[in-house]
């Protein structure tokens, strides 16, 4: 087991790298990209915080995180398994899973920014066979799975912290977008909470070939975005 999972004294695992890893410091670029939540004020179906923890909500149960979240722990149990195979079949699905041109932008740079800092500061020697076994780009979730595994942290924890950090980052978007304050914000993002704890303890048991998702507004959102006619996201 890698140093960073274990707390001093054997104790409990040491989650500090997932603190690291999904903050908004961590040099992913996740601040240029909203997922489609920019399209959705431009159309007025976000357009203040009710609105705003409805649409994150929906995303984190039925859309692109909830897949998201399933491909994690796929990669996960493979890293953890040795199962490079396995491996490559989560890579391949995560990156032709996207229902945009833009969404697939996201999670690549996301993922391949992730892999390049991580390998860097956090290495491991999954992150040096990568080469050799998947001749593409990696998704975000995947990256991040392959990493929590590779230092041997728990799942569960590492589900809820990737889930929770794309909720923080689709709500500083609205925040700034709609415009929302610092308070209407954070009540959207403890409202998330929920989501987060009940997707990160079901996304487990999902297995690869049930993914899906059903946050249709979301993924036209998307779509939409790519002609948007004045924009401060990638997507």
């Amino acid at each position: 087991m890698s140093e960073a999972a274990t707390a001093p004294g054997g104790a409990s695992p040491d989650l500090l790298a997932l603190f690291v890893w999904l903050s908004p410091a961590y040099p992913v670029g996740a601040f240029a990209y909203s997922h489609g939540l920019e399209w959705a004020v431009e159309a007025q179906d976000i357009r203040d915080v009710a609105s705003l923890i409805g649409w994150v909500d929906d995303l984190l149960r039925h859309g692109g995180p909830f897949a998201d979240a399933v491909l994690l722990a796929h990669a996960f149990h493979a890293v953890e398994a040795g199962d490079e195979p396995r491996l490559v079949e989560v890579l391949e699905l995560a990156a032709a899973f996207a229902p945009s041109r833009e969404r697939q932008m996201e999670t690549l740079n996301q993922g391949d920014a992730f892999v390049t800092a991580t390998r860097a500061a956090w290495p491991a020697p999954i992150f040096e066979r990568l080469a050799a076994i998947w001749d593409g780009r990696v998704a975000y979730p995947v990256a991040v799975g392959i990493a929590a595994a590779a230092h041997g942290l728990p799942l569960a924890p590492t589900l809820a912290a990737y889930l929770n950090a794309v909720a923080a980052n689709l709500i500083s978007a609205a925040v700034r977008l709609v415009p929302l304050g610092q308070t209407d914000g954070n009540k959207a993002l403890a409202a998330a909470t929920t989501a987060v704890r009940e997707v990160a303890r079901l996304a487990d048991a999902v297995p690869l070939e049930r993914i899906g998702g059903a946050a249709l507004r979301s993924d036209i959102a998307s779509m939409r975005h790519e002609t948007q006619y004045t924009r401060l996201f990638r997507s």
